[in-house]
């Protein structure tokens, strides 16, 4: 765990940020429409959802819970309602896990090393002892492997893939990813795909058996309601969506070490607390205001796949996922940029409600890295919402990813203060019915897997 130095760092970081937000109360937003946002209470949020009490917040950990606790009753103190039929906050649902117990190969009458294997399988056991009723695929020196393997998640099916050693650490990647275990929303699609490092180049005889442990675990979104004030129903009932993910890695293998996540995504998380604490004490909202804190974003985005399943995605007018805001973005200190922009017009409109603030929203500065579909707005997207994920991060000079020193020690709580603002600004037409984005092309948007 963290040292009583680190501790008493955070306690100057706090003092520091607080005062550092003071002296930019003189703010870049126009002051009358964030009245109701404290920098104060933004700071409480962040400092209780990244502190190692909460050990990383990894799912299924009775911390997340704790976490979920936390964000359920600011819901409730802002006075927002759950879900309709729903008693509380809580959106629980099961998941299934998936756990490679056993696996072994013989190809063209040798016994394949354990090393060199790798499986993802939704079947409970394997047992191939011909090539006629399974897909066999062989990956030469010269083959895009991620695009070839790609392909098989895509379609499904039972595939016995055969890997040139050229791709061994690419191999390997694949390998240590399927043997830390597979999360499903559900088993619906029964397929496989086992992997074999060798360079043989056909496949003559095969004998292939594996076993897999399946059991179902427990997953918790937190989601409550502003609803809309139109005197049109049909206004009333369209849905603005405000989202975060509230889970992350949880604290290393020999448990010395937490992974706290603040800027991943106690940063987003707390964005929406304080967003629905705007519009709540606002109360003008025309169009029903959604709230969601995602759980098992990092390993799968489970949360945001189950949650739209339990509603009509052509009721959401936009999705406005915020990720990772905690640092200053290239663009300067409280700027934002957004994942997508060219899929839909609400960068356009969001854009055309900030210049008086002298803010601006970009477009996502690394398209090579394809964030567009490694975050929870990716489930939405794919049935037709304009779903944008909204980040100040600089993955290309962040040295906190993933890492234990994604504490809050490592933000700019001032800057973090100024995109929260900026959003509220920006997304205020969608909430008083002015403004409607233009929908996804379903078409253009990269299906996700099947298998893993």
């Amino acid at each position: 765990m963290k040292s009583h130095l680190t501790k008493s760092r955070l306690t100057l970081a706090l003092f520091t940020s607080i005062t550092l937000l003071s002296a930019c109360s003189e703010p870049t937003v126009p002051k009358a429409k964030i009245a109701e946002m404290s920098s104060a209470q933004v700071i409480k949020d962040i400092t209780y959802l990244a502190s190692d009490d909460l050990k990383g917040r990894a799912s299924f950990s009775v911390d997340i819970d704790q976490a979920g606790d936390y964000i359920s009753q600011r819901f409730s103190e802002i006075g927002l309602s759950p879900l309709a039929g729903n008693k509380n906050f809580k959106q629980t649902f099961n998941v299934t896990s998936i756990m490679p117990t056993a696996l072994t190969v013989t190809l063209n009458g040798n016994t394949i090393a354990d090393a060199n294997l790798g499986m993802a399988s939704t079947l409970a056991t394997l047992s191939w002892q011909s090539i006629e009723n399974i897909n066999t695929h062989i990956i030469g020196e010269a083959d895009d492997m991620r695009a070839a393997l790609g392909k098989m998640n895509n379609d499904g099916g039972q595939h016995l893939v055969i890997i040139h050693s050229a791709h061994a650490k690419t191999f390997a990647g694949y390998r240590g990813y399927f043997q830390r275990g597979l999360t499903k929303l559900n088993l619906e699609h029964q397929g496989a795909i086992v992997m074999v490092l060798a360079d043989d180049n056909e496949i003559t005889t095969v004998d292939v058996n594996a076993r897999i442990s399946i059991t179902e675990k427990t997953l918790t979104n937190i989601v409550a309601i502003l609803p809309g004030k139109d005197t049109n129903p049909a206004t009333a009932n369209e849905v603005v969506l405000y989202s975060s993910h509230y889970d992350h890695l949880g604290v290393s293998v020999d448990g010395k070490e937490i992974f706290n996540g603040a800027d991943d995504d106690a940063s987003g998380t707390s964005a929406v607390i304080n967003i629905a604490q705007h519009y709540a004490h606002q109360g003008t909202n025309k169009r029903t205001l959604m709230f969601s804190a995602f759980t098992a974003e990092e390993i799968g985005g489970f949360g945001s796949k189950y949650f739209s399943q339990q509603l009509d995605p052509n009721n959401v007018v936009a999705m406005i996922n915020i990720e990772m805001i905690g640092k200053p973005s290239k663009f300067g200190a409280g700027s934002v940029w957004m994942t997508g922009m060219e899929r839909s017009n609400l960068g356009e409109l969001l854009n055309a409600s900030l210049p008086a603030t002298s803010s601006e929203i970009y477009q996502d500065p690394y398209p090579e890295q394809g964030l567009f579909y490694r975050s929870d707005n990716a489930t939405l997207a794919r049935l037709g919402v304009p779903a944008h994920s909204f980040s100040s991060t600089q993955l290309d000079k962040d040295q906190h990813y993933h890492k234990t020193s994604d504490d809050i020690n490592s933000l700019d709580l001032a800057s973090m203060y100024q995109v929260i603002e900026s959003l509220s600004v920006a997304t205020q037409g969608l909430v008083d019915g002015s403004i409607t984005p233009t929908r996804i092309d379903v078409s253009k948007i990269r299906a996700s897997g099947k298998i893993y």
